[in-house]
């Protein structure tokens, strides 16, 4: 290999391993999400031990070049990690099963485990690229006068890798072909960067991982009655169907279900029907609601049942979770409800509406996305309400643990002048906004009227729903520690044994 052959070689071989190790990163978010979630302490596992497994590379791969500076070696290191990644995604599925076991029955664990997910699915491979950009600018180093101008020509084209590796998995590849082929996309590409130095016989091997494409991805925490799983642009989205002939509606790790179909009723027993006990206290016909966060469309199936003129916005971020709700969830059968396919607090800043009722259902449980449990979101909301108009919001708790439920409860007070909380079941509260307060005798006459097969669910709401202090300091869009408390509730509520059970409202309607 001439002088000038070896140095575009080796000039290919950084920006591919450039490019291999962001792209495993990316894909590695995509494979962790339907077992950890992607909540920020997820994320900050995942780039933390990535740039710890970088920068060990960069240490290792400096050292191994001053002892046996071979481009043979180098091209060895390169083909090895991709062997790694194209063998991750088939790895990695009964290994997630194995640690996330217990995940299902306990809230926590979701921090540790992909902590340890991590270190052992991707930080190797991760390790073994870090080494290639000093291993390379030692092998191309020819006069010591030049060193600067080599090292940043080849740190230049690792990072310009690094953003080819970063945009083209997360805006093309995943979304069309996944997150297993995509991956064998990237051992393939490694491959060939290694053959650069090893010779053409490394093509074979490159061959045998893109033959890998043909494997069809395995199903993830497989279930019986499993109607439906897919790998959205936005998440991993799963519908189960029971015995009895419910269907629930699982994202990501699967803690909570976001959203419920019964075959016999569009009352399902748990929190959504909460909200349908809401809008007699409007003490006028609704005509207009936005869910913020419509999943499936459960709420919104209920709504066109018991108010039927009323004119529903829902916004929903994932057009994968709309068509799932059309497909198993009847939410076509609400001939009044208009999708969004939108993030909430970005709709409503656009929107001109105001309504007599917004429902805030976006918070995917366990974590709360923290731009919409601050001051400046609420004071948007009391824009958009209507005169006396009502926000409703599902709040996750853990019995005996009222922290989230207070900042959040407190933040929506600082900019409405009364707010309820009732605690309807175990696992959610229903915080209730009002944009003109009501006296206690009045919200009690009020809840008289209504639906009747909604009754029993007023009486609760009139019975437990107790005032909201404005003691303390709000969230705000720059202090918003949701992560924070959220993570210590959990713990405390698992160091303690609890478990996750399915609620139930104690009514149990239909």
């Amino acid at each position: 290999m001439t002088d000038a052959r070896s140095a575009r070689a080796l000039a290919a071989l950084v920006f591919g391993a450039g490019t291999g190790s962001l792209a495993t990163e990316i894909a590695a978010s995509r494979l962790l999400a339907p077992y950890f979630g992607s909540s920020t302490i997820i994320w900050a596992n995942l780039i933390g031990i990535v740039l710890a497994a970088l920068a060990t590379g960069y240490w290792l791969g400096g050292r191994l070049a001053d002892r046996r500076p071979e481009p043979r070696l180098l091209g060895a290191i390169v083909v090895a990690a991709a062997v790694y990644v194209a063998a991750t995604p088939f790895v990695a599925h009964p290994f997630l099963d194995l640690t996330v076991k217990e995940l299902d029955q306990v809230s926590a664990g979701a921090a540790i485990g992909s902590f340890f997910a991590v270190v052992l699915l991707f930080a190797p491979a991760v390790v073994l690229l870090g080494a290639v950009a000093p291993f390379a600018i030692r092998l191309a180093l020819t006069d010591v006068a030049s060193g600067g101008a080599v090292a940043g020509r080849f740190y230049a084209l690792s990072t310009a890798g690094s953003l080819l590796g970063t945009f083209v998995p997360a805006v093309v590849a995943i979304p069309l072909v996944g997150t297993q082929r995509t991956l064998i996309s990237t051992a393939v590409l490694l491959a060939l960067s290694g053959s650069l130095l090893l010779g053409r016989r490394t093509l074979v091997l490159a061959v045998a991982l893109a033959a890998l494409a043909a494997i069809p991805p395995g199903a993830v925490k497989a279930e019986a009655g499993l109607l439906h799983q897919e790998d959205s642009r936005y998440q991993f989205v799963s519908v189960v169907e029971r015995e009895d002939g419910r269907r629930l509606l699982y994202l990501n790790e699967g803690i909570a279900v976001h959203s419920l179909w019964r075959p016999d009723s569009v009352l399902t027993g748990g929190y959504w029907d909460t909200f349908l006990a809401v809008p007699p206290l409007l003490d006028r016909p609704l005509r207009r609601v936005a869910i913020l966060g419509n999943a499936a469309g459960t709420t919104a199936r209920a709504l066109g049942v018991f108010y039927p003129d009323a004119v529903v916005d829902g916004v929903e971020l994932d057009p994968a979770v709309s068509r799932v709700g059309r497909r198993y969830f009847g939410m076509g059968e609400n001939p009044n409800l208009r999708v969004h396919e939108a993030d909430a607090r970005p709709f409503l800043r656009r929107s001109a509406e105001r309504y007599d009722l917004i429902v805030v259902d976006a918070y995917h449980q366990p974590y709360v996305p923290f731009y919409l449990a601050t001051r400046e979101f609420f004071r948007l909301v009391r824009e958009r309400l209507a005169p006396g108009g009502i926000v409703a919001l599902n709040v996750a708790t853990v019995p005996g643990d009222r922290r989230l439920l207070g900042a959040v409860g407190r933040t929506l007070a600082s900019e409405l002048p009364q707010v309820l909380a009732w605690p309807a079941l175990r696992f959610n509260t229903i915080l209730l906004g009002f944009e003109r307060s009501l006296a206690p005798a009045e919200l009690r006459r009020r809840l008289r009227a209504g639906p009747a097969e909604l009754s029993e669910l007023r009486a609760l709401l009139a019975r437990d729903a107790v005032p909201v202090r404005r003691a303390g300091r709000p969230w705000t869009d720059d202090r918003a520690p949701v992560e924070w408390v959220t993570d210590r509730m959990i713990v405390a509520y698992a160091s303690e044994g609890g478990k996750l059970e399915e609620d139930i409202l104690p009514t149990r309607p239909g």
